[in-house]
């Protein structure tokens, strides 16, 4: 069975950094991950994607610059490295996967779902 589990959240000061890091299982080809992150009271909103095979990387606005999308050689971790945080970055952000191409950031491209791990800034 596909299994996404996240990891690293946590509470920080603005300004400062974490890594999240989503391990992923039972894939059995190559496929588009990204995270997503959901405020309270908020729609789930696209961060960063990309396709495991390589390409395109994809960031949303608010976040380039500021964000860093990767994976490891196994292709079998997906990290998000966030630095220069701001209180509002403070979500529950969620790694997604879905077996397309395109790294979209868009909520309906994905199937597969973590249950999410919270960032809190302030």
């Amino acid at each position: 069975d596909v299994q996404l589990v996240e990891s690293g959240g946590g509470s920080v000061q603005a300004g400062g950094s974490l890594r999240l890091s989503c391990a992923a299982s039972g894939f059995s080809s190559n496929r588009r991950m990204a995270w997503f992150r959901q405020a309270p009271g908020k729609e789930r909103e696209g961060v960063a994607a990309l396709y495991t095979g390589g390409g395109v990387i994809n960031y949303a606005d608010s976040v380039k610059d500021r964000y860093t999308i990767s994976q490891d050689n196994t292709k079998s971790t997906l990290y998000l490295q966030m630095n220069s945080l701001k209180p509002e970055d403070t979500a529950m952000y969620y790694c997604a996967a879905d077996y397309y191409l395109l790294p979209t950031l868009k909520v309906e491209d994905f199937r597969y779902w973590g249950q999410g791990t919270q960032v809190t800034v302030s």
